[in-house]
């Protein structure tokens, strides 16, 4: 029997495993695909006049008190390879870090558990979820039939780089119209009164969570030349511990796929996993160069052009839309087609060495062949497990971490969707927990764009960019590791 309540939205699992039923105000059933296992996880409840999504713990993993535990073991570990790498580790601030630990640990509190912010984090992802609707629209003007998902399944090329060239186009509007600079400039001005950052610093880390890694640099143009070691790093590992706007938009299509549940689900962890990446990255980068030098606290934003008038700005955003989406059509091309060269050479050593048949024994089936996936699964395996991913995951986990690192976060999230549909997890806590650590631009790719980028705007600092480039990988990719351990920790 199913309890209908006129005022609330209800999610009910019925007697078969594949279905949902949603009972609306309306009091209308209306049955809905529920396949994946986030559906069986994840239920809609209207509270407060706004729908509120709640998280179910999974039944057959650790204790929450295990994973609270293995978390706090984990952002400890996370913390101590920061000390390891730090250039001066007696000049670390740790009120600086235990400041930020605390902003990040509260955010997360307050997204998943408190109410009223979780309710704000759905209306703007219901945003990010219209936007992508809104994309449809142009582009089944453009490409008709073949958006049809049933008629030719999902073509990424259609799906997704669509909405990068869209939301690049509405980043630029709001950019003429100084909406963004606005909001950066106040979540910077906290940052700097929170944790004692310079203006320019802040502003960078905070326009990373809507701009990416050379575009929000462009903020605080006029400050790069001035910058010392301990700032350049942080803007850095703030671009490499985010994401900009434009991609964010798309990971939330290419795991949420067409199911409007799942869109708002990821919407809520994608926007959370970059604007906790912020402190995040504060604490790393700190720790790996702590800030031993005078600085200017002053938060300036640089005038930055963007377009003469709306409709330049729209026209100049699309341009750049389209040079991302054509620029991340080519590198995962390139980078799938380089993956399955390497997997092959790597099958075909195991099969000579008699490799093969001993991982495909060892891994019950779960790897065939040495390849890829089977290195870095296990290579990262440890890590995984420090952090909170459950048992069964951590070698899935530890792969998704070694494609991000090796090619890009798309590759990853790709994986992740792959994955998650095929029902390879064994905890829902873990998809979760990738969700965040792969949001970051924290690949090796990045270094070169980082110094391209930021080198261009500021020459004099192109040798000290290639000095910082690895480290601030390492940083960036702590920092999301950071975010991840959090959550799952909390969920």
């Amino acid at each position: 029997m199913i309890a209908v309540l006129a005022s609330q939205t209800h999610v009910q699992a019925c007697g078969q495993p594949d279905s949902v039923l949603l009972v609306t105000d309306s009091l209308e059933l209306v049955e809905e695909n529920a396949s994946d296992p986030l559906q069986n996880e994840y239920q809609v409840a209207k509270e407060e006049k706004s729908n509120i999504l709640s998280v179910e713990n999974d039944q057959n993993v650790e204790s929450n008190v295990w994973t609270v535990v293995r978390g706090v073991l984990g952002m400890a570990v996370l913390i101590f390879i920061a000390w390891v790498f730090s250039t001066d580790r007696k000049a670390i601030s740790w009120k600086v870090v235990g400041i930020g630990l605390f902003i990040q640990l509260g955010l997360a509190l307050s997204i998943l558990h408190i109410p009223l912010v979780r309710g704000l984090f759905e209306v703007v992802g219901r945003i990010f979820t219209k936007i992508l609707d809104f994309t449809k629209i142009g582009s089944e003007f453009l490409f008709r039939g073949f958006m049809d998902i049933d008629s030719y399944g999902f073509v990424f090329a259609l799906q997704i780089l669509p909405t990068v060239i869209f939301f690049s186009a509405i980043t630029s509007v709001l950019f003429y119209l100084g909406i963004i600079q606005r909001v950066v400039y106040a979540l910077a001005w906290l940052m700097t009164k929170a944790m004692k950052l310079s203006g320019a610093e802040s502003l960078s880390v905070a326009g990373n969570i809507f701009l990416g890694q050379t575009e929000a640099p462009l903020m605080i143009k006029a400050y790069l030349d001035r910058m010392n070691k301990s700032e350049m790093l942080l803007v850095m590992t703030g671009g490499m511990a985010t994401v900009a706007g434009g991609v964010l938009a798309a990971y939330i299509g290419f795991l949420g796929g067409d199911d409007p549940v799942q869109r708002l689900i990821f919407a809520k962890h994608l926007l959370a996993a970059s604007i906790m990446a912020a402190p995040g990255a504060v604490v790393i980068s700190k720790v790996l160069i702590p800030q031993t030098e005078n600085i200017n606290e002053k938060v300036e934003v640089s005038n930055v052009n963007v377009g003469s008038n709306l409709l330049d700005a729209m026209s100049n955003g699309t341009t750049e839309g389209l040079k991302l989406a054509l620029n991340i059509g080519a590198m995962l091309l390139v980078f799938f087609a380089f993956l399955a060269m390497i997997n092959f050479g790597l099958g075909e050593i195991g099969n000579l060495l008699g490799l093969n048949e001993l991982i495909s024994n060892a891994t019950d089936g779960s790897y065939s062949r040495l390849s890829f996936e089977f290195i870095f699964g296990y290579a990262f395996a440890p890590i995984m497990w420090l952090i909170g991913v459950a048992s069964e995951d951590i070698t899935l986990v530890g792969r998704l971490l070694g494609e991000k690192l090796i090619a890009s976060e798309f590759v990853g999230y790709e994986s992740l969707a792959r994955l998650k549909g095929e029902g390879a997890f064994a905890s829902t806590r873990s998809i979760i927990m990738s969700t965040y650590m792969l949001c970051g631009f924290a690949n090796f790719a990045s270094i070169g764009i980082q110094i391209g980028g930021i080198g261009g705007l500021a020459p004099s600092k192109r040798v000290l960019l290639s000095e910082l480039g690895l480290r601030a990988l390492l940083g960036g990719t702590l920092a999301s590791l950071l975010s991840a351990t959090i959550v799952g920790m909390l969920l």
